[in-house]
C-alpha cells in the first residue's frame, strides 16, 4: 500500500457506534444487481471483438483529488465475473488521494475486466464524491465542536451506500430511515396543534412511551419551541432555519439539557459560521442529494 497518502477519516465506525457498516453480502448482492443492468445477456462488444484467451492488466487511477469510497464495491464487480483475476488493492476507503493515485490493479481476462469496468468506475466515483464532498464540510467546521451529519436525502436504494461514504469522508450519520430515531417534525406537531400543554410536549411524550429505547429529536422554528423540547426532555432540538443569531440564543437557551442541530440551507460558504454559534450537529443534505461524481478512470498498462 502506498504509504504516501493520507489517512484523514479512515475507520470512523469503531468511535461513531451510528454509523453504518456495510457487509460484504450487500456489496455482492449490489454489485450482482449493477452488473445484470449492465452486462445484461452479455457484453456484445467484448465477446464479439475480444478473444476468450486475451489477457491484459490495468489500473483504477484518481484523476482529481479525492477521499477514496467503494473500493469494495469495485473489487466485487471484477470478482464476480472472473475469479480468476488477480487484484490488489492500493488504498482503503477512507483515504485522502492526489490525482493520479493508483486505487487498485487488475490482471486476467480481458473480457471479464472490460464488462465489469463501468460497474466498478460507477460506485468509486459516486461513494467516493459523497466522501469527497463530506470531507470539505468536516474540513470547514474543524476547530468547533460541531459534527457534520448526512441527511435522508438519498438516492433510493444507494442509502446505506452513501450513508457509508459519509462516514469515510469524515461525517457522522443521522437517522437511517424513520425507524430507527423519533424525529417530530413540523407537520407532526401541526396535526397535535391541540394537544394539551402542547404540542411539543404531548408529541414526545407519546414517543418516550412507544418507543423508550429510541432518541427522541423535535424539529424547532422558533425559540419558543425550543423551550417546549428543552421542558420536554428531548435528547435532541434541530434548529430549522434560523439565522445565526437565532442559534446562538437557541444554544444558550438549551445549555446542556439536550444536543442542537442546525438544519437547512447549509453550504460550504455558510457551515462555519454555523458551526461557531456552538451547536452540536449540522445536518447537510448537500452531501448525499448533491455530491458530484468524483473522476476515475481505467486505464490499460502495456
Amino acid at each position: 500500500m502506498d504509504k504516501t497518502h493520507n489517512f484523514l477519516f479512515h475507520n470512523l465506525c469503531p468511535i461513531h457506534p451510528d454509523c453504518v457498516k456495510l457487509s460484504s453480502l450487500e456489496i455482492q448482492r449490489a454489485v450482482r444487481t449493477a452488473l445484470a443492468e449492465d452486462v445484461g445477456s452479455g457484453d456484445v462488444t467484448s465477446l464479439s471483438t475480444i478473444p476468450a484467451s486475451a489477457q491484459f492488466s490495468v489500473v483504477m487511477r484518481a484523476r482529481e483529488p479525492m477521499v477514496v469510497a467503494g473500493i469494495a464495491f469495485a473489487e466485487s464487480a471484477f470478482r464476480q465475473l472472473s475469479r480468476d483475476l488477480k487484484i490488489k488493492l492500493l488504498v482503503v476507503d477512507g483515504q485522502q488521494l492526489k490525482a493520479g493515485a493508483t486505487i487498485l490493479r487488475v490482471a486476467g481476462s480481458a473480457r471479464a475486466i472490460l464488462s465489469a469496468e463501468r460497474v466498478a468506475l460507477n460506485f468509486v466515483q459516486r461513494l467516493s464524491g459523497v466522501a469527497t464532498l463530506t470531507s470539505h464540510y468536516v474540513t470547514e467546521v474543524r476547530g468547533t465542536r460541531a459534527k457534520i451529519l448526512d441527511t435522508r436525502k438519498t438516492t433510493p436504494g444507494w442509502r446505506r451506500f452513501e450513508k457509508y461514504a459519509v462516514t469515510c469522508g469524515g461525517g457522522r450519520n443521522h437517522r437511517v430511515g424513520l425507524f430507527d430515531r423519533v424525529l417530530i417534525k413540523d407537520n407532526h406537531l401541526a396535526a397535535l396543534r391541540d394537544a394539551k400543554p402542547n404540542a411539543v410536549a404531548a408529541a414526545v411524550l407519546s414517543a418516550r412511551k412507544k418507543f423508550p429505547k429510541l432518541k427522541v429529536e423535535v424539529e424547532a422554528d422558533t425559540l419558543a419551541q425550543v423551550k417546549q423540547a428543552v421542558e420536554a426532555r428531548a435528547d435532541i432540538v434541530m434548529l430549522d432555519n434560523m439565522s445565526l443569531s437565532e442559534l446562538r440564543n437557541a444554544v444558550k437557551l438549551v445549555r446542556t439539557r439536550s444536543e442542537t442541530e442546525a438544519s437547512g440551507g447549509v453550504t460550504l460558504k455558510t457551515v462555519r459560521a454555523i458551526a461557531k454559534t456552538g451547536v452540536n450537529f449540522i445536518s447537510v443534505g448537500a452531501i448525499t442529494h448533491s455530491a458530484r461524481a468524483v473522476d476515475v478512470g481505467l486505464d490499460f498498462l502495456d
